[in-house]
């Protein structure tokens, strides 16, 4: 067994058909990541009180942490992590107890909090902060902190998100091989 990938109370991670996680990135407990993925260099992907789903042909790059927030008194349910397919996570990104549709790309050292929504085809620029709660609407790209929505993703941008997850998944295969 991988001392990178490792269960937690009884929780192994699963990862799908032609994953690749790097030596370094740790994945611990209850989650899941779909065919293609890869998960880079250093990156940390935590559910250890939560569950943590992630879908097909995403990467997660290097420095990344993803993380849940627990079911306890202050909130019942607690927030788990969910990213859809297609969905490219930058350098030193923090997605904690949020959920990402399909076919998003988020930039570089962004942080998403708990109860944050991206919905599909959404475009989140370098270093912004979307907070507790917030819902990022279908094709915009959003910039700032708080994460503001400046104006309709292109026909180009939204060709970008298959063009990603097929440039960062023939990658993972060279690794792989």
């Amino acid at each position: 067994m991988k001392t990178n990938v490792r269960p937690f109370n009884n929780l192994t991670p699963q990862l799908a058909e032609n994953v690749w996680v790097d030596p370094t990135a740790v994945i611990i407990g209850d989650v899941q990541i779909g065919e293609d993925s890869s998960v880079w260099p250093y990156a940390v992907i935590r559910g250890d009180m939560h569950r943590i789903r992630i879908g097909k042909r995403c990467s997660i790059q290097d420095g990344s942490v993803l993380h849940i927030t627990h079911a306890g008194p202050f909130n019942p349910e607690g927030y788990p992590l969910t990213l859809g397919d297609e969905v490219t996570v930058g350098h030193k990104v923090i997605l904690h107890g949020c959920t990402l549709g399909n076919r998003i790309l988020v930039g570089m050292g962004c942080i998403v909090m708990d109860g944050a929504v991206i919905e599909d085809e959404v475009i989140l620029g370098a270093g912004s902060l979307v907070p507790q709660g917030k819902r990022l609407q279908s094709g915009y790209l959003y910039v700032g902190s708080p994460a503001k929505a400046v104006r309709p993703l292109t026909e180009k941008e939204k060709q970008f998100f298959s063009y990603s997850a097929t440039n960062y998944s023939n990658l993972k295969n060279t690794y792989l091989s």
